[in-house]
């Protein structure tokens, strides 16, 4: 599969009912995808990768909130 066709499928997936694993293996997911993206990035400075970069920042962002829980005050 294609890295933005997989980028493109991570961002469909519905994140709803996921266990703590299943949060735990999506944010390692993104970040790789991410991590993958950017190397590509660096070469072509497409700014249609940086837009699917940051999607998938802030799919992971509110992937890793929901991992942290709510802060006590």
């Amino acid at each position: 599969m294609d890295l933005t066709e997989r980028a493109l499928e991570f961002e469909t997936r519905k994140m709803s009912n996921m266990s703590t694993s299943d949060r735990v293996e999506a944010s390692r997911e993104a970040k790789a995808l991410i991590l993958e993206i950017n190397e590509i990035y660096k070469e072509t400075k497409d700014s249609e990768l940086m837009d699917m970069m940051k999607r998938l920042t802030e799919k992971k962002k509110k992937i890793e909130k929901r991992l942290k829980g709510a802060p006590l005050v």
